[in-house]
């Protein structure tokens, strides 16, 4: 048993797993084995059209998860996207088809609404020091009220993209000649070098680390809590509208109402499986990318194994199940290190102390 034991940490602390990440590695190969799997099990899953639906579902998803990201690392969580980016998205839509707005103005609208709820969520968790859970479970349904009111209860088409406003659709998919060609991962991926570098490399991610990891000594270290507990927020908005482009430019049929519940957990679980702590202090925008496409995976490719909506939703759940499992897993574990990396120190100094008594 001890064998094993050393065995599993000196794997652990291999140094190139230690750089790519551990957490990384098993994502990686979960996402192998389940493409490798639905191939196996369904011909279809095979085919170029299946690789462009696991993109359509990634795209709206990712944003959603980046913006979550940021909101679990720093001790909280965002309820509210999954309602919130239909309801900015059907704001944005109204404005377009109804109003004759033209659609970048219906695009900046739509981002504009999710950093006002954004910064709604901020201001009740860090300043009126709400729970997360209960702050943004409110907002979750007051957007899901407000999407039906400002439509009257109809769903909402943005322009096709045969229509004059349709170019808006090309920033995610380009179709010519029958050939779709998902130009969309290449903001993604823009996405997500851009906000790894914030947190990782800015005052902004590493104080949102520091108030995940122990608010009140990140306080008494003299870091501004309300102002970057907001700012989790507002980026989890932002994000929020964007996915609701995404989410518009990618799928032909009309946004409607009450379509977005749910939808929160994927872009929550994506962020957990690709090793978010759901306690804060933790996170990689690059895992939350992986995480997502596991999901996307499960979404794309149960259905082709003829798994239909009630039994993906069960086999999400479980993921997520294990998902949480790891995580609090890892948290014991490491906090059994640090115990134990005080027990050594205690006793090296009453080593010490009697060594001088003596």
């Amino acid at each position: 048993m001890q064998k094993q034991l050393n065995e599993k940490r000196g794997f652990a602390n291999n140094p190139i797993v230690r750089a790519i990440g551990l957490q990384r590695i098993v994502v990686v190969l979960a996402v192998i084995l389940e493409a490798v799997l639905f191939s196996i099990l369904s011909p279809a899953f095979r085919q170029y059209a299946t690789v462009v639906s696991i993109l359509d579902y990634s795209y709206y998803i990712t944003f959603m998860a980046i913006g979550v990201t940021f909101c679990l690392i720093s001790g909280g969580n965002d309820l509210s996207v999954g309602a919130g980016m239909i309801c900015y998205a059907l704001a944005g839509g109204y404005l377009v088809q109804h109003m004759g707005w033209p659609v970048w103005g219906g695009m900046l609208v739509t981002i504009a609404i999710g950093l006002a709820f954004g910064v709604l969520n901020g201001v009740m968790v860090a300043i009126m020091n709400l729970p997360p859970f209960i702050a943004t479970l409110c907002t979750m349904l007051i957007t899901r009220g407000l999407g039906s009111i400002l439509t009257g209860g109809m769903a909402v088409s943005w322009p096709s993209r045969s229509s004059q406003g349709g170019w808006f659709r090309n920033l995610f998919k380009i179709v010519n000649n029958g050939k779709i060609i998902p130009v969309g991962f290449l903001i993604v991926i823009v996405s997500i070098i851009l906000m790894s570098i914030v947190l990782n490399k800015t005052r902004v991610g590493r104080y949102i680390i520091a108030i995940g990891s122990n608010k009140e000594a990140a306080r008494l270290s003299g870091v501004n809590v309300i102002k970057y507990q907001m700012l989790a927020y507002i980026i989890s908005g932002f994000f929020a509208g964007l996915a609701g482009i995404a989410y518009s430019a990618t799928f032909s049929s009309s946004v409607a109402p009450g379509t977005g519940a749910g939808l929160e957990l994927d872009a929550i679980g994506g962020a957990i499986i690709g090793g978010t702590s759901m306690t804060g202090g933790q996170g990689s925008i690059i895992g939350t990318l992986l995480g997502v496409f596991v999901m996307s995976l499960l979404k794309t490719g149960l259905p082709y194994v003829g798994l239909q909506a009630n039994w993906q939703q069960i086999i999400t759940g479980l993921v997520l199940i294990v998902a949480i499992y790891i995580d609090a897993r890892r948290r014991r574990e490491a906090m059994r290190g640090i115990v134990d990396r005080r027990q050594r120190s205690i006793w090296r100094f009453r080593q010490a102390e009697c060594s001088n008594h003596f």
